[in-house]
């Protein structure tokens, strides 16, 4: 029986925790926020009940229509798990997969936003998998969601080579540099030495579909390095630049793939972010306080 990075053992059920250790929880109301605890691999991490939970708060996102977990410290959402969920229009009915699906963010918006999908989480962190199953009970999508504890370079059996027929991810950003002193932050942040962008990618395409989509957000500035990770493997490779302010370089793009196809690329218009001081510009008000949806796909659904 093998054991994750964790120490937690591979097929058996978590243990719920102790009720002492559910007390002095911090429950608020934001509208927009980013060891072994027994949680096994391939399983679905199971919920706490929603008394009291010791190091944790609520928080929402799209203006209030999703209500997440996090933890009070270390790795918290920002708007890109908001903004990736938002350029995903699949057809109705369509098994989406999250890999790396953090506290839950972009499944649970996706999920609130388009309620004829179904949406499948993989999350290596066990804290985080956790949370991710206690939001999707708080947003009552148990039917429709689930999140399963796992690695992505080695997914439980119940995540399928070719079982998806869209996979969105918000892979690590950073490659080098020194990386943040908290060891969650970190993880969600910087690349692994067994999981570089390039093969993170190609576990992504092994998990799709022949023809199905990818769609991911990543920095701009590697955005070469997203593109080779594609190549010879997608292609319809849509990219649409997110943009700090108008007149300013993209920080971030969302870059759309079909697997196994062959197809030129699309640079679209963009999207600016902010307008005047911090508030959101009204193109981005749309997508992240009243869960509107990115076109990447003006042509019509694939």
């Amino acid at each position: 029986m093998t054991q994750g990075p964790d120490g937690v053992p591979a097929g058996q059920a978590a243990p719920p925790e102790p009720s002492a250790k559910r007390t002095g929880v911090r429950e608020d109301r934001l509208s927009m926020t980013q060891g072994p605890d027994g949680v096994p691999t391939g399983q679905a991490a199971p919920p706490e009940p929603p008394a009291k939970r010791t190091g944790v708060r609520e928080d929402t996102l799209l203006g209030g229509r999703v209500r997440i977990w996090q933890p009070l410290e270390g790795y918290r959402t920002a708007i890109d798990p908001v903004l990736l969920a938002a350029a995903l229009d699949p057809a109705e009915g369509t098994h989406v997969l999250d890999a790396g699906a953090g506290t839950g963010a972009a499944l649970l918006c996706l999920a609130t936003r388009r309620p004829d999908l179904r949406v499948t989480g993989l999350e290596l962190d066990a804290l985080h998998a956790r949370l991710c199953r206690m939001s999707i009970e708080a947003n009552g999508l148990e039917s429709r969601c689930r999140v399963l504890r796992g690695d992505l370079g080695r997914p439980p059996p119940e995540i399928p080579k070719g079982g998806y027929d869209a996979v969105m991810t918000n892979p690590p950003f950073a490659d080098s540099g020194t990386p943040p002193e908290d060891p969650r932050r970190a993880r969600a942040h910087m690349e692994g030495a067994d999981m570089p962008l390039k093969a993170w990618v190609a576990r992504c395409l092994d998990l799709l579909r022949s023809k199905g989509r990818l769609t991911v957000i990543h920095r701009a500035d590697r955005l070469d390095a997203l593109l080779a990770a594609l190549s010879g493997r997608a292609g319809e490779v849509t990219i649409l630049p997110l943009w700090p302010r108008e007149g300013a370089a993209a920080e971030r793009v969302i870059v759309a793939a079909r697997k196994g196809v062959r197809g030129g690329s699309r640079l679209l218009p963009g999207v600016v972010l902010h307008g005047e001081g911090n508030d959101f510009a009204s193109g981005a008000e749309s997508v992240l306080r009243d869960a509107g949806a990115l076109d990447l796909e003006p042509r019509g659904r694939r």
